[in-house]
């Protein structure tokens, strides 16, 4: 399985490269419509993003899946893309009512509208394989050698060559099998299309188990791109920016968890926080919620508990499945050109289907995620961020020079020699790596990182939040100006804290004591009975100062003279 799921990874990311063109597509489209600004030239611009999709994948693909992202990769992928569909096109067998009612030269323009707009519906899939073979076939034709007298179309040149060689294959496939393609499209149409509730509600949760590995964009895809047809476009992203009223219940579902159910699960985890450590989280819980509710961008927070509390995670997709399950009940029609957020809300408001019932839901889902996570992190004592445990002094994040981050984080990554691939989607960098071994994580979670995955032996995947792309252009560049070296590992600070005789018995004996770590200017001292420790003879051993934060806990504060005298070791 993590074979199977590795091997899917460079897929996953290189789907993100031509949807991050969407956002400025969606802007451009609505701010030309006549309920907005009504300037035909901008919402033509818009369009003709939409409009060229499968031309974008098959670029975007194809430097995903390129080794080193070359624009002879591109160039492959567009060759193909151009020669797959304009060649698929005279192979389509035309049906005479696409021509009845037309006669003379006229007779020939509505054949080729009627070819331009079927092979319409196979812009995305084209592209994506068009990308694959771009991709794919640079790795491995790239340093190929020809004969001397043909040297000229060796190398890289011979990479867009051979991926129009693939084109022809792939237009006899389009052109010859286009009814057979046409016939599953629809199928597949129909089934999520007359699923309703149930079939958004198990896209829904699906969504989010497959975020887990970074595959829930290879979803996305079939839904946003593929599904459904109004007027010869498809998809329920481009249905619904295309002004098709039945387009959006594979978005709806999305604005009531993204704007209102992860802010509140921020809150109900920041207010589940141990006392003395609100303060630390909070800032971190507050900037990640304000982020979900304005941009939709939601993975920071999901991998703040998803593997310190996988029991919230399975009630966090259920809730998805079911919000989305509910909108598509409601009759809610949203879509966005981005994500979930409170900015596509606004923009798209004029294109929505009953938009107002968004903010009564998101109200019942504020309170379900907020008394849901509460609840579930009291009643199993989940390590929430705040709550987890912490046994010996926290990894602080290491100093780095102004314009030192990227070389930070690839000496945390193993340095240049651990390094295969470098890489990265909208909140994560997509790695390949010699050895999982020689990662330091807790080097990286120092830096910043929200979570770390490891999907098969050689794929990592460093949750960052939106400045993931950023981060893997700095890691490059450190690595192309010269070789970068592991990075020192951290000594083991996980041991058990060993107190000394005589403040195991000011604390009332080791019956007492619930926990212990050592922090920076403090012993922090978790108690059974405050009540059992004597002040007075605490006071006595030498610490700087005595500190109560919260029932149960005891700091003692000093230098590390001070506190060295109060351990063992």
């Amino acid at each position: 399985m993590k074979s199977i799921l590795g091997a899917l990874q460079p897929l996953g990311r290189a789907l993100m490269l031509p949807i991050a063109v969407l956002p400025i597509a969606g802007l451009l489209l609505r701010l030309g419509q006549p309920d907005l600004h009504g300037l035909p030239f901008i919402g033509a611009a818009g369009q003709a993003i939409f409009a060229h999709l499968g031309l974008l994948f098959a670029i975007g693909v194809a430097t995903g899946f390129a080794r080193d992202g070359n624009g002879a990769a591109c160039l492959a992928g567009v060759t193909c893309f151009l020669v797959t569909t304009e060649a698929g096109k005279t192979l389509l067998s035309v049906p005479p009512e696409a021509a009845a009612g037309f006669t003379g030269a006229s007779i020939d323009l509505a054949v080729t509208a009627w070819k331009a707009k079927v092979m319409a519906r196979l812009d995305v899939p084209i592209g994506i394989l068009s990308g694959l073979v771009g991709g794919l076939f640079y790795n491995r034709f790239a340093t190929i050698k020809l004969p001397e007298y043909l040297a000229f179309f060796g190398g890289r040149r011979f990479v867009p060559i051979v991926a129009g060689l693939a084109g022809l294959l792939l237009a006899m496939v389009v052109g010859f099998g286009f009814q057979t393609i046409s016939g599953g499209i629809d199928a597949l149409s129909f089934a999520a299309t007359s699923a309703g509730a149930p079939g958004v509600f198990a896209f829904g949760v699906l969504n989010r188990l497959l975020l887990v590995t970074g595959l829930h964009h290879v979803l996305n895809n079939v839904a946003w791109f593929v599904v459904g047809d109004w007027h010869g476009t498809t998809g329920d992203l481009r249905r619904f920016f295309a002004g098709d009223p039945s387009a959006g219940s594979f978005m709806a579902g999305f604005f009531p968890v993204m704007m209102f159910g992860l802010p509140a699960a921020c809150l109900a985890m920041y207010h589940a926080a141990a006392p003395d450590r609100r303060k630390a989280v909070g800032g971190m819980l507050f900037s990640l919620a304000l982020t979900s509710a304005l941009t939709g961008v939601t993975e920071p927070i999901e991998f703040s508990f998803m593997f310190l509390a996988p029991l919230l995670y399975v009630i966090h997709a259920l809730l998805t499945g079911l919000s989305m399950a509910v909108m598509d009940l409601l009759g809610v029609k949203l879509g966005f050109g981005f994500s979930a957020g409170l900015l596509d809300y606004v923009l798209n408001y004029g294109k929505a289907t009953r938009p107002l019932l968004l903010l009564p839901v998101g109200a019942v889902y504020f309170l379900l995620y907020y008394g849901l996570f509460r609840f579930f992190i009291r009643r199993f004592d989940l390590p929430t961020p705040g709550r987890e445990p912490l046994l010996g002094t926290p990894t602080s994040a290491p100093p780095v020079a102004a314009g030192g981050r990227g070389r930070a984080f690839a000496q945390a990554l193993g340095g240049s020699a651990n390094l295969t691939t470098v890489s990265a989607c909208t909140t994560r960098l997509r790695l390949v790596v010699r050895d999982q071994a020689a990662v330091d994580e807790a080097a990286l979670k120092a830096l910043g990182a929200r979570g770390v995955i490891r999907p098969s032996a050689t794929a990592l995947q460093v949750v960052l939040g939106p400045i993931a792309d950023l981060v893997a252009v700095e890691i490059r560049d450190a690595l192309a100006m010269g070789d970068v070296a592991a990075a020192t590992p951290v000594a083991d600070e996980t041991a058990p804290l060993v107190l000394s005789d005589r403040l195991i018995a000011a604390l009332g004996g080791s019956g007492n004591i619930a926990g212990s770590s050592r922090h920076h200017g403090r012993l922090r001292i978790a108690l059974r009975n405050d009540a059992a420790a004597d002040a007075a003879t605490l006071a006595a051993l030498g610490p700087h100062g005595i500190a109560r934060p919260a029932p149960g806990l005891v700091h003692l504060l000093g230098n590390e003279t001070a506190l060295a005298a109060l351990v063992v070791g």
